[in-house]
């Protein structure tokens, strides 16, 4: 498969939309938080004050490598190649990377660095290059694509998100993204702001859904199985199903139609501060789950499965 980016970096459009983004770091509105900070001349390695997300000039990454932990038409057999960023544009109060997207654990990477991590996994035989939480490094991503294709970069391309994502960062790489794989966290505000500490997150989340359809459509698979193309939207259960899985995924069937991919994932675990919050330490029950489940094959959606899912079957 010819990954989306391709032509757009032959047309020099590629780079273009990358310099664009960086002169938009200078008073950055790139995801729904809008802080409108300069994080253009941040200091390399500083905390960056006033942006929610924390991060300045260069993208901070916690880990790189192969991964195998998500759904098998994603990792395939050799892995998709997980790139990590540190921290968030949101504050999930049982976030299971808290070392992580709270905490900044890891390294600040230029365009050079983060392209050569991009090439390293392709070289190790990934399937794609898997970009985990991205939503707050859009600019810092198209930089290092336009570097990394000019390299020889020729894997598709996964945003994977926790939703949250403005249309505007999004709007800048259509045509850049093969396929989104976004959380559908909520469907209710009160949950959100109670759970993530952000106030829109139905609204935003459901304008960025209908954005990455528009874009790629819904997910296709190539004859090994492999999702090449399209969005795969993903739903953590909760416990009490805090979350609203119906309403989630009638908004999805809603924006997609027949046909949309889901994955209801049933590993909630009470992590980082979830034991401060009433009920967010308890257990999810699994009939929780494969109501959620039978609902979403009710509404005419594909559901897949994460690999070790103890709910799968």
């Amino acid at each position: 498969m010819t990954p989306a980016y391709l032509s757009l970096h032959y047309s020099g459009d590629l780079a273009r939309r990358a310099a664009e983004a960086q002169e938009r770091l200078s008073s950055c509105s790139l995801c729904p938080q809008a802080c409108e900070v300069d994080r253009l001349h941040a200091d390399r390695g500083a905390v960056m004050a006033g942006a929610v997300c924390r991060t300045g000039r260069h993208a901070r990454v916690a880990s790189v490598a192969p991964g195998f932990s998500e759904e098998p038409e994603i990792v395939g057999t050799k892995g998709s190649g997980d790139i990590v960023f540190s921290w968030c544009n949101m504050r999930c109060v049982y976030c299971m990377n808290a070392e992580a997207t709270m905490d900044g654990a890891g390294e600040d990477m230029d365009a050079q660095a983060l392209a050569e991590a991009m090439l390293e996994l392709q070289g190790r035989g990934c399937h794609a290059i898997n970009l985990v939480g991205p939503s707050h490094v859009t600019a810092q991503v198209l930089e290092a694509v336009a570097v990394a294709v000019d390299r020889g970069l020729t894997l598709p391309l996964i945003h994977n998100s926790g939703g949250y994502d403005s249309v505007e960062a999004l709007r800048l790489l259509d045509g850049v993204v093969d396929i989104y794989t976004p959380d559908a966290k909520y469907g209710d505000d009160a949950a959100a702001r109670r759970c993530s500490k952000v106030r829109d997150y139905v609204s935003v989340n459901r304008a960025a859904l209908a954005e990455m359809i528009r874009q790629v459509g819904p997910l296709t698979l190539d004859a090994d199985g492999l999702a090449r193309r399209g969005v795969l939207v993903r739903h953590l259960v909760l416990p009490g199903d805090m979350g609203n899985a119906r309403r989630v995924l009638d908004d999805v069937r809603a924006l997609g139609g027949v046909g949309m991919t889901v994955s209801l994932l049933g590993d909630y675990r009470p992590a980082h501060q979830a034991h401060r919050h009433p009920g967010m330490a308890d257990t999810v029950r699994p009939e929780l789950v494969e109501a959620a489940r039978m609902h979403a094959r009710g509404l005419g959606l594909r559901v897949f499965e994460v690999s070790g899912d103890p709910l799968a079957a």
